[in-house]
């Protein structure tokens, strides 16, 4: 608390701080980490802090956690990873969830999770910017609610986990503004039930692309799928396990070069080759591409199926119309 009354010693004749009829921050001091993002990852930060005895405190821009879970993703989602790669620490899934819980089941469970360690997020406070002050060695915090309320979060720490894919990426499409139909991005797509007997193009083959043209295709739309770059598709389980599951189990006794020969074989065996159908592969393997570019290979839920009997059509991103 000493460092509290310091820093309100220098802030009372900091300009940044005096009244210019806007009034003062409400100023509040935390005496553990702030932490911004009530997600998975915030949460259990927040969890695994409590279970070693220091407090937090979680502030979310939104009105609930897992925000992007609740409002920005498709309805047939579900886990891509089998549920024990997923769980949360100190909690696991609940035994009779299926090995791939849905989107309802992971909020269901992250809300049990948040429960269970009384993790009581500051909803509706968006932060908008954070500075170390190393004449105290402090954070401030700095974050406005939804009324416009504006508030200052003094602490030690900082913890950011805000996601990798809280804001929309939408790519400059040349000709766009003169395109008359519809465009909507996947944060906002939520059924094929909305395009049933229309033609959609889906721009990008990420586990999100090919998901939603399979959701498209199951709701009697026409999808066609734009390819712009090589990706690596596979089956989701092999050999009676989860390719990821199998995956690691392999890494502990034989070099990644070595796991993604086998993974390229089995996929050929269980798809043939997809560069057939428009899908070319990438010249570095997908354990070895993920490991240094971060890019996540596609895990197979039936798209191909759909795109190797025509349902589903596969284009490059020259060849669009």
């Amino acid at each position: 608390m000493s460092c509290l009354r310091e820093l309100e010693g220098k802030m009372a004749h900091d300009h940044h701080f005096i009244n210019q009829g806007l009034g003062l921050r409400r100023r509040v001091w935390v005496p553990g980490p702030v932490i911004v993002g009530a997600g998975p990852s915030g949460l259990a930060a927040a969890a695994c802090l409590k279970d070693k005895g220091v407090p937090s405190i979680v502030l979310e821009r939104s009105n609930c956690i897992a925000s992007l879970w609740q409002f920005r993703t498709y309805d047939r989602l579900r886990l891509h990873l089998p549920k024990k790669f997923c769980e949360l620490p100190l909690m696991p899934f609940p035994e009779d969830f299926p090995m791939y819980p849905s989107k309802q089941q992971f909020v269901e469970y992250l809300e049990a999770y948040a429960k269970r360690f009384g993790i009581k997020p500051v909803f509706e406070q968006e932060v908008e910017s954070a500075g170390y002050d190393e004449s105290v060695g402090l954070w401030r915090v700095k974050s406005v609610g939804l009324k416009g309320e504006e508030m200052e979060y003094v602490c030690r720490w900082l913890v950011v986990a805000t996601g990798e894919n809280a804001e929309a990426v939408v790519p400059d499409i040349k000709g766009i503004e003169n395109f008359r139909g519809e465009v909507r991005h996947t944060a906002e797509y939520r059924s094929g039930s909305d395009f049933r007997g229309k033609k959609v193009l889906v721009v990008g083959c990420g586990n999100s692309g090919m998901e939603v043209s399979l959701d498209l295709c199951n709701h009697d739309a026409h999808p066609s799928l734009v390819v712009r770059n090589a990706v690596h598709v596979l089956p989701r389980e092999m050999l009676g396990r989860s390719t990821f599951g199998l995956s690691m189990w392999l890494l502990k006794w034989l070099p990644i070069r070595l796991v993604d020969r086998f993974l390229l074989i089995m996929s050929w065996m269980i798809f043939g080759s997809t560069g057939s159908f428009g899908l070319d592969r990438p010249q570095v393997g997908p354990l070895e591409l993920k490991s240094k570019t971060g890019k996540t290979p596609v895990l197979d839920v039936g798209t191909l199926a759909k795109i190797k009997s025509g349902h589903i059509k596969v284009k490059s991103e020259g060849n669009m119309f």
